[in-house]
């Protein structure tokens, strides 16, 4: 490559290769990964969890554990137009780059932050690490990045804990601690993924902003190509730690090449057509081994408005009315004097056989609500009628049998499951305690008949959480509230934690049993074209008021509040180039 090419580069991998040493086996994680970045752009690294990834640009930071990984290939950064190969670099050197020269923003900022010191601290230490600075200089500079990030009220922020403020604030005091030395290369890693479609857009807008003002160079790690869209200039796709494709943004959406980076774009929720399933990754892996075409299965709006009206001319399965709940937050002696409502005089209906989506940010009150209807959270007044009784009005045995029929699939399928309990037991559990098969011989075989209905298989009866993937974990999960054959299953966010493909497979699995098993459904999330897919009719929710209630379609197509624009305005789109 000719010098005035070079002086365009900031960062050269070549042929990369990361395996993972074990005393009896290895893993190779990357294979001979090759890419360059240049001065001030960004490029997105794209695939679904476990295509090697993080793992990728954790060997580019050097921080992974030596003692059991093994490095090769070369990493070229251009110090200032001098080429230093990263993996050659000593322990102690590679100080010297990383945090100043190369930072790295992590998915999940709960966990990336020091829960034991305040957020300003963080960055002041990070200042007065790299740069030198005495304490009132750091702290003065950390309070001009809370500025630069727009985070709300930076001096309190400065003093608050990281559990104290909101995830997409937490994310923003990390994007302040990465950019705090001014770095060259910035790595952000799946940095919107467990974050509202509207905060997501906004962490999106500051990074754009902050690449121009400072011209850095990104790079995006992310499963989803909406979000690519977004922010990327060149795109680099990456499936079981191999690349299996790159170039520019324009070229990967109109014209992509491989399989994988198809299903890639096809497994993301369309918000222009109804499907019946949405296609998924091995689909379209299937379809370039056999080379038969795969078709698509459009819904005709029409007929699903007219079975819309056909659900809606039941009698209600359930009926919401003048739900609230509220929670003291300033008291005088002992009287409270100031109320925070969690849920404000919430009013709707259930139908047997629909789908009621709830859609809405964090903090809007949807998870308080389906706690609420559940009684997980005793409501401060209204009532929830559900088959002609008050289940506000129910005593604690008789909600114990009620909860056969409403069950439950929460967001986190990590934490839902004992870690302890085979994943038979765990499935098992609560069909000993609801009495449903005569003895343990006939549960475990409805526990394996329920295992592969949700595309499991019986033998992983004996296998333990820390076995499966997340996608696999939900679907487990999903098992374990079929168990006990329920009449209403809230999904509360439960396809929020999972990659886009993953995502498809499960979406598609509810609508199955929702067909099999004649279930109810009212399903939880903050992404609306999610919501839209699965729902017959939708209520958006804001600082726990039910803001609108419409059909799917209808409410996508004519939006009538002003907050249910701004969540349609907020989902990240592929058709940008079309």
């Amino acid at each position: 490559m000719e010098q005035a090419q070079k002086e365009g580069i900031i960062l050269e991998v070549k042929n990369l290769t990361v395996v993972f040493v074990k005393k009896t086996s290895r893993f190779c994680a990357v294979e001979n990964l090759s890419f360059t970045l240049y001065k001030g752009t960004t490029m997105g690294l794209v695939g679904e969890s476990g295509s090697g990834k993080s793992v990728s640009m954790l060997s580019i930071m050097r921080l992974l554990n030596a003692k059991n990984v093994e490095l090769s290939g070369s990493v070229i950064f251009y110090d200032k137009g001098k080429p230093v190969d990263l993996l050659a670099v000593s322990p102690s050197g590679m100080r010297e780059y990383r945090g100043s020269r190369i930072a790295m923003i992590f998915q999940e900022p709960m966990t990336s932050l020091n829960p034991s010191m305040t957020c300003g601290m963080q960055v002041v230490e990070t200042l007065r690490l790299h740069l030198k600075m005495n304490k009132k200089q750091a702290q003065k500079r950390t309070l001009e990045l809370f500025e630069e990030v727009l985070l709300p009220y930076p001096q309190k922020i400065f003093c608050s804990y990281p559990h104290q403020i909101s995830g997409g604030q937490k994310q923003r005091v990390m994007i302040a601690m990465a950019m705090a030395c001014n770095p060259d290369i910035l790595i952000a890693d799946e940095p919107t993924t467990a974050l509202d479609v509207t905060v997501q857009k906004n962490i999106l807008e500051l990074m754009r902003s902050l690449q121009q003002k400072h011209g850095m160079s990104i790079v995006f790690i992310t499963h989803d190509l909406g979000v690519v869209a977004q922010i990327s200039h060149h795109v680099l796709v990456m499936y079981k730690g191999h690349k299996v494709e790159e170039g520019p943004l324009k070229n990967i959406f109109l014209s992509p090449q491989h399989a994988y980076t198809k299903g890639l774009l096809a497994c993301r929720v369309p918000t222009d057509k109804r499907m019946k399933n949405l296609p998924t990754i091995s689909d379209f892996l299937q379809e370039s081994q056999s080379g038969t075409p795969f078709q698509e299965e459009p819904v005709n709006a029409g007929d699903y408005m007219k079975q819309t009206q056909l659900l809606l001319q039941q009698v209600p399965m359930m009926k919401v009315r003048s739900l609230s709940k509220r929670y003291v937050v300033k008291k005088h002696l002992y009287a409270p004097t100031q109320y925070f409502y969690a849920v404000n005089n919430v009013n709707f209906d259930v139908y047997p056989g629909e789908t009621l989506g709830l859609v809405g940010e964090s903090g809007c009150g949807k998870t308080t609500l389906g706690r609420l209807l559940l009684r997980l959270t005793e409501p401060t007044s209204g009532s929830i009628e559900y088959n002609n009784m008050d289940l506000c009005k129910c005593s604690v045995s008789k909600m114990r049998q009620l909860r056969k029929e409403i069950q439950v699939v929460f967001q986190d399928p990590y934490s839902s499951l004992n870690p302890r309990y085979t994943i038979g037991n765990a499935i098992m559990e609560p069909m000993k305690l609801h009495h449903i098969g005569d003895n343990d011989l006939q549960r475990r075989e409805m526990v394996m008949e329920l295992l592969e209905k949700v595309n499991m298989e019986a033998k992983h009866f004996n296998a333990y959480p820390h076995e499966f993937s997340g996608g696999q974990r939900q679907r487990i999960c999903i098992a374990r509230a079929l168990a006990l054959q329920p009449k209403l299953l809230i999904c509360d966010e439960s396809v929020s934690a999972l990659d886009v493909s993953v995502q498809a497979q499960v979406l598609n699995l509810l609508n199955k049993l929702k067909e099999e098993y004649n279930l109810t459904y009212i399903f939880i999330s903050h992404d609306l074209s999610v919501v839209k897919f699965m729902s017959h009719r939708v209520m958006v929710m804001n600082k726990g008021e039910i803001q609108e209630l419409n059909t799917a379609d209808e409410l996508y197509a004519h939006p009538q509040c002003e907050y249910t624009k701004k969540l349609i305005a907020a989902i990240p789109r592929i058709d940008c180039f079309s």
